[in-house]
């Protein structure tokens, strides 16, 4: 998940406020783990509560201290290196390696959380792993879908669209621009530039790929569908994503794309008080044209309290845990039996995102991986504003990316 959502800082358990800051202390105790817990609102109270209950169960203290996504990541490194942070982190996929190069996150390879992984979901384990060994435990999994107003297709007679030409024809039934809202945020490009076979980079052939053909045809789409009439977006990107989320809950707009996480929230608008009314469909595109998303547990380097730690991630991890959140929150389970629970396959959200989870597209799991995102960003904004032509921003990217990111890389 990665969605540019504000997450209020509140502190659940024990509580070291000072952490909230990037600043705070792990436990000095070995029998109290400090937990990070990186969800949203709408998710926290659950995690929340099974963490304590795994704490209770399992002997030791666990303190829940629930920060920021978007601030996260920073202020672990700086707490980390300094020798301080949490025991337990959420961290976002897309975190791992670089957290494991920078020594940050300890070596779970000859833990009990590396011994047994053959019930874990072949991609999200892949995110876990850094030169051959075993950094994190996957927590939830998931992907991008099409959320439609369901109404708003019936009555036009418009089925949800397969591919980004049947949308851009089916617009005008729509409200023209109003049948799409574009998220400019560069998590929410990737769709576009996989649609085209476009990727970022390729760490296997270390080669730049971002200024593709590929790839180039694949965020001219999305600049075409606006040019066409046949969506919106934001004018900038710091309230994009909420700017989205209001055009669809308003009923303004009749089709976004967003992952699992939202669906609490569009529910609890009054135009999908009937959740029947929010359809669920894959992204329009290609056959895998949504990136691997979720979030892995990490352990600390130099955690005073790693034996706890090990069984609080144990626990947390555990398939039953994994179908309670998945029950409770539509979250995707990372373990294969989670979804042998028969409350587990009858949450609609995760039904409806399974499929679309089983066909997401890899991404690069390199140390350089979340860097690679924020010159996207810039680019992605630009060409959908029309301040630079698609080609011309791509290059400049590639050519940031071998400057600064990937300097080893070769560009295509």
């Amino acid at each position: 998940m990665r969605a540019k959502a504000t997450v209020t800082a509140a502190v659940l358990g024990l509580v070291s406020t000072l952490a909230l800051s990037g600043c705070g202390s792990g436990s000095a105790n070995a029998n109290r783990v400090v937990y990070w817990d990186t969800s949203n609102p709408s998710e926290s109270s659950v995690f929340a509560g099974i963490a304590q209950e795994c704490g209770r169960t399992g002997g030791y203290e666990v303190a829940v201290e629930t920060v920021s996504f978007d601030q996260a990541l920073n202020n672990y490194k700086t707490a980390a290196q300094g020798g301080q942070g949490p025991d337990v982190l959420r961290a976002d996929v897309g975190w791992v390696a670089q957290l494991a190069q920078a020594g940050l996150v300890q070596d779970l390879s000859g833990t009990p959380l590396a011994a047994d992984t053959g019930d874990f979901l072949a991609q999200p384990l892949e995110s876990t792993r850094h030169e051959g060994k075993t950094y994190a435990v996957p927590q939830v999994t998931d992907a991008l879908a099409l959320f439609y107003n369901k109404r708003k297709l019936d009555e036009a007679g418009v089925a949800p669209p397969k591919s980004w030409e049947e949308l851009r024809a089916a617009a005008p039934r729509l409200g023209g621009q109003n049948a799409f809202f574009i998220n400019n945020d560069e998590y929410y490009a990737l769709p576009f530039l996989y649609t085209h076979g476009g990727d970022l980079v390729n760490p296997a052939g270390k080669t730049i790929d971002i200024n593709t053909p590929e790839s180039v045809r694949g965020l001219q789409t999305a600049k075409d569908l606006l040019d066409a009439g046949a969506a919106r977006t934001a004018l900038d990107q710091t309230n994009s994503y909420s700017n989205m989320k209001t055009a669809f809950t308003s009923g303004e707009v009749a089709m976004v794309v967003d992952g699992p996480w939202a669906a609490a929230e569009y529910l609890e608008s009054e135009e999908f008080a009937d959740p029947s009314n929010l359809g669920i469909a894959p992204v329009p595109g290609s056959a895998t044209p949504s990136p691997v998303g979720g979030h892995d547990y990490v352990i600390r380097q130099g955690s005073d309290a790693t034996d706890a730690s090990v069984k609080f991630v144990q626990c947390m991890s555990s398939a039953q845990n994994q179908a309670a959140i998945a029950e409770k929150l539509g979250l995707l389970p990372t373990r294969r039996s989670a979804y042998d629970s028969p409350a587990v396959t009858a949450n609609r959200m995760v039904s409806a995102f399974k499929p679309l989870v089983d066909g997401a597209h890899s991404r690069a799991w390199i140390p350089e991986g979340a860097e690679l995102l924020d010159p996207l960003q810039t680019a992605y904004a630009d060409i959908l504003a029309g301040r630079k032509e698609t080609k011309a921003a791509l290059d400049e990217t590639a050519k940031l990316y071998k400057d600064t990111v990937v300097t080893d890389y070769t560009q295509r």
